[in-house]
């Protein structure tokens, strides 16, 4: 992937040349929409509201919307005025021990690639970074607009993650959560019991997006012509909560039985090589 921003990491005295690229990439299915007469495609206007008329881009103007009805209209030179200085560099203001930063200010990550001499800068900030376990907190502009970032190890990279600010996330305290004397300990411990069933290592691969993948089946079977083939809905629970314990201890029933069918054929497996010995 091509980079996206070319720059340096500034901490101390010390600038680490570095350039971003994406850390992610989206894999969503995309649609036109359609006449339904005969499948041509159909485009947007941009119409007025009061007449339906379509107006060109010659003509549109951006404005906010301060009360019902009421704008403010905002020129080129008002965007420029408010932008911020133009910046090459991540400036490094904080580093924060890595378990306090709510995964909430998380929003796009990108890895930090090293440029021509900038290996052993970046080499020696990301192993201290990692004995320390910490994240660096700064600031970058990119498309003309001022980020939060983070950035953090991942292996043998620094990921620059941007951030969202303070005021863009919604406290707790806006809603109303539960108490924790809402839980009875038995049921606590019944659910302890189920997760330490489910526990495991993270294996992303095995997660898949079965929706998508049942729309590409679809659209597969309506290309060759047929009905397509998807696999059985599973049962889900009737989101009725009457008796805790007993969803609780069915729960751990189901979670209990694939691992002991595995534990049963690997013992049959032992005991027929013991006999066949």
């Amino acid at each position: 992937m091509a980079a996206i921003w070319k720059g340096s990491i500034a901490f101390g005295l010390v600038n680490v040349p570095i350039e971003l690229r994406s850390a992610v990439r989206s894999d969503h299915i995309s649609f036109r929409l359609l006449h339904k007469k005969d499948n041509t495609p159909v485009k947007y206007h941009r119409v007025r509201e009061d007449n339906q008329k379509e107006v060109p881009w010659d003509e549109i103007v951006k404005g906010y919307e301060y009360e019902k009805g009421a704008f403010v209209v905002l020129t080129d030179q008002d965007f420029k005025t408010a932008a911020v200085e133009k910046s090459d560099r991540i400036d490094i203001s904080d580093f924060v021990d890595a378990d306090e930063i709510d995964p909430r200010y998380f929003e796009t990550p990108y890895f930090s690639i090293p440029t021509k001499g900038g290996a052993k800068a970046y080499a020696v900030l990301r192993e201290a970074m990692r004995e320390r376990n910490v994240v660096a907190i700064g600031t970058i502009i990119l498309r003309q607009k001022q980020h939060l970032a983070a950035l953090h190890v991942a292996g043998d990279a620094l990921v620059v993650d941007l951030m969202r600010f303070a005021n863009e996330i919604v406290p707790a305290s806006d809603y109303n959560f539960p108490a924790a004397s809402e839980a009875k300990p038995k049921e606590i411990e019944m659910a302890q019991k189920l997760v330490e069933t489910l526990h495991g290592p993270f294996e992303p691969e095995k997660y898949v997006d079965q929706y998508r993948e049942n729309l590409l089946r679809i659209i597969e079977a309506k290309a060759d012509g047929r009905k397509a083939d998807l696999p059985k809905r599973e049962p889900r629970g009737d989101g009725k909560v009457l008796d805790l314990m007993a969803k609780l201890e069915e729960s751990l029933k189901q979670a209990r039985a694939p691992k002991e069918r595995a534990t049963a054929k690997t013992t049959a497996k032992a005991t027929r090589r013991r006999r066949s010995a």
